[in-house]
């Protein structure tokens, strides 16, 4: 016999909805007993039960959506737990994270092409975010429309079509990026020295960071061998794995937006007094900026970092979208966002997918913890 999706859905709605009365109700009555057991009086009781009544949705779904499934992944983390299997979980202790942090390979790869993007990706990130602010804090015709246009991409967001066009534009033969970058190779001689040599650094620091992922160094040697790229060399975007990261790198830094307006809120905050006290005393533009205006950012910048950070050490998307169906450039490439999915849902190890998580957790608190520590050495907060 078929079932009606429409009235399962209705019928699931409607019980949805009787569970959400019951328990905000049991939840008021609950804290309303408890004050009662206190000896509060009866208006205190009933502002009680009130404000836990209209509370209690909020609680309810932030009992059962985030703390027992964190709960639940923390012990599945300590347990060799795999659907495919059809068994329980067996306990195994510290083995989950013994096995990624000691022998794991591709786990190590993960954390080092993520730092890669931490340490190259999130700075370059940051400094273009910069510098489109301060461009567009001019006050110039048509500035309205350049700010919705460098925010865009923000609007858009890593979703699967977008990601498609990307790897489209980002192909070696026919993407519009490397027809641009040839060119204007031809048309000025200087530029295909300027980017042949950006290139080959470009590949040695790649390099560099797959030979501490792998523990070999071959293909280092091999750039380093071959020496200055060719003429008419282009980018490799998305077929080598010297490019894959560096791929990943130009979407954040398309995506950079919603940094760009955090730092035009901070440059429309600086005092424009400031700026006229110095041109009065002789400082010229770069100095008015380096002396003035970078030092009373550093505050938006500390708050870029932070998040910047976060966001990128949980990098998935592009990754997923670029590379899942080109498996011999993925090892170059993933991240521990993405390793996560792997063995969660490509291999189905619950147990060993949330020891991953966890690891993560640990690792965004460390550097989180460090960067607040820290900011004290640099960041400026006199005037606000």
């Amino acid at each position: 016999m078929l079932r009606n999706p429409y009235l399962d859905t209705l019928i699931t709605a409607g019980l949805t909805v009787l569970f959400i009365i019951l328990t905000s109700y049991g939840l008021a009555a609950l804290a309303r007993q408890i004050q009662r057991w206190r000896g509060a009086s009866p208006k205190l009781q009933q502002d009680t039960f009130a404000g836990y009544l209209f509370a209690a949705p909020w609680i309810t779904g932030f009992l059962i959506f985030v703390v027992f499934p964190l709960a639940a992944s923390l012990y599945w983390s300590f347990t060799d737990y795999r659907i495919a299997a059809g068994v329980s979980p067996k306990w195994v202790g510290f083995s989950n994270y013994l096995h990624l942090l000691l022998k794991d390979t591709n786990f190590r790869a993960s954390i080092v092409n993520t730092l890669f993007l931490v340490i190259v990706g999130l700075p370059l990130q940051i400094a273009v975010a910069l510098f489109l602010a301060v461009i567009l804090n001019q006050k110039a015709r048509g500035e309205k429309v350049f700010r919705m246009a460098f925010y865009l991409p923000v609007i858009l967001g890593f979703n699967a079509a977008v990601l498609l066009c990307w790897r489209l534009m980002l192909n070696t033969g026919t993407g519009i990026i490397n027809q641009i970058l040839r060119a204007i190779s031809r048309a000025f001689p200087p530029f295909d020295y300027l980017l042949r040599a950006g290139i080959f650094v470009q590949e040695l620091i790649s390099a560099v960071f797959l030979g501490i992922g792998s523990g070999k160094f071959n293909l280092l040697m091999k750039i380093w061998e071959a020496g200055f790229p060719p003429p008419n060399r282009v980018p490799l975007w998305i077929q080598s794995p010297l490019w894959s990261k560096t791929s990943v790198i130009l979407l954040m830094i398309w995506g950079c937006g919603a940094m760009m307006m955090i730092f035009l809120a901070g440059l429309n905050n600086i005092p424009r007094e400031l700026h006229e006290a110095a041109e009065v005393d002789g400082a010229t533009r770069s100095q008015r900026f380096w002396k003035i205006t970078f030092p009373l950012l550093t505050p938006y910048i500390f708050y870029n970092l932070v998040v910047g950070t976060i966001n990128t050490l949980q990098i998935f998307e592009p990754i997923y979208v670029l590379y899942r169906d080109n498996q011999p450039l993925v090892p170059s490439a993933i991240s521990m966002v993405y390793y996560l999915w792997q063995i969660s849902f490509r291999h189905f190890e619950i147990g060993m997918g949330a020891a991953i998580s966890w690891l993560i957790m640990i690792l965004i608190l460390i550097v989180t913890v460090i960067q607040f520590r820290l900011q004290n050495r640099w960041v400026t907060y006199e005037l606000y």
